[in-house]
């Protein structure tokens, strides 16, 4: 019986080894309840494809430059001072001044003062330069066009006589006369405080021969000086080219330091007979008669003919041409319109004369005076101070 149970108790064991041995089938998983509505899977596709608007591709590039919130401020100009800018067109010397080129040039204005007819005045003066030349233009108001420059008048008894000032004691015509400007200029610095007090050191300087020079004479008391003298009737497409020297008046030298440089032909001369009693030349046929021009071109000149004029009638006292060799290397324009002269000048930046200033190095200042003439041979209006031209 013992055994018996040892058996059955040796079955058992058995047993439970065998079922401990045995993968117990997985617990039940709950099942994830299904989708409610569920959307059916769609693939994805590519969005259709979008002609492109012509949108280029920019390369990056600097951010903009603000928007300016002011005018851009010009270069101040010192007083007494005029700028010459460089320009690749040569302006017309025509006195008309409205080429391009003068918009960039910066204007200038001088006071002039103490003279006949006119007292105080402003000239506005603007300056080019190429790689050969110098050019001005300039303007300045005058009530009246002056040409009556000492006409012959017929007289009543047949015989001809110019007309003078009455108060003309020796070159002092103050009546009729023609409208000038002139230019001085320091050469190579040589009159000594020219660059402080200008022409002051040149003008008009009176002494013991005031007597025979109301206005006194012009010269220097040491150094040369450069000239350039617009004569309204008298200079023909140019400016008169003279110098000043230290040459004190005497008889013989009557226009004291005065002088013209040097000429090979033509110019102006007076328009009177051997005698001085009548003219010499007439102009054309249908020349007016009332004295203007105030001259006549010497290549329109014909031979006077005394039948043709009555009482009264004017005839120019100058025939003139333009100046051949030194004299005549300043070029010119000019015209006279609503109460104004406009004048062009040209001028080559180096001449090579002794007499002429030079300007040979545009590093540096040159010193100069100006002086306005209205209707009058030696009273004119001048600058207190000088000026300086800077080539920019």
């Amino acid at each position: 019986m013992k055994r018996l149970w040892m058996v059955v108790g040796l079955i058992v064991v058995t047993a439970l080894l065998v079922v401990s041995c045995t993968a117990l089938p997985a617990p039940p998983v709950a099942q994830a309840p299904a989708p409610i509505a569920a959307e059916p899977k769609v693939e994805p596709t590519a969005a259709p494809a979008v002609e492109p608007t012509a949108v280029p591709v920019v390369e990056p590039t600097a951010a903009p430059a603000p928007e300016p919130t002011a005018a851009p401020v010009e270069e101040e100009i010192p007083r007494g001072t005029l700028f010459s800018v460089k320009t690749d067109a040569a302006p017309t010397l025509d006195g008309v001044g409205d080429e391009a080129a003068w918009v960039n040039a910066p204007m200038s204005m001088f006071e002039v003062a103490k003279g006949a007819n006119m007292g105080e005045s402003v000239i506005n003066i603007q300056s080019l330069y190429s790689d050969e030349m110098v050019y001005f233009l300039l303007s300045w108001a005058d009530p009246t066009q002056s040409f009556v420059r000492s006409p012959w008048v017929k007289q009543a008894d047949g015989k001809w006589a110019k007309l003078k000032d009455p108060d003309d004691k020796g070159g002092d015509n103050n009546l009729y006369y023609e409208d000038k400007m002139a230019f001085i200029w320091t050469i190579d610095n040589s009159i000594p405080k020219f660059e402080r007090t200008g022409c002051n050191t040149a003008c008009h300087i009176k002494g013991k021969d005031a007597e025979v020079k109301p206005y006194g004479n012009k010269y220097t008391e040491e150094g040369t000086g450069d000239i350039w003298h617009w004569k309204s009737v008298r200079t023909l497409n140019q400016l008169d080219d003279q110098y000043l020297d230290s040459t004190q008046w005497s008889a013989d030298t009557p226009n004291a330091g005065r002088h013209s440089d040097p000429k090979d032909g033509g110019g102006y001369v007076d328009n009177q007979t051997e005698d001085k009693t009548m003219p010499m030349w007439m102009g054309p046929a249908d020349a007016p008669k009332d004295g203007a021009p105030g001259y006549i071109l010497d290549d329109e000149k014909l031979p006077f003919d005394d039948s043709l004029f009555v009482a009264g009638d004017m005839v120019p006292g100058i025939v003139k041409s333009a100046f051949t060799g030194d004299r005549g290397d300043i070029s010119a324009g000019w015209v006279y319109a609503d109460g104004k002269w406009i004048l062009e000048i040209g001028r080559a930046l180096v001449t090579g004369s002794e007499f002429d200033v030079q300007f040979s190095d545009l590093t540096q200042p040159y010193y100069f005076g100006m002086s306005v003439f209205d209707n009058t041979q030696v009273r004119h209006a001048f600058m207190q101070r000088p000026a300086t031209l800077i080539f920019k």
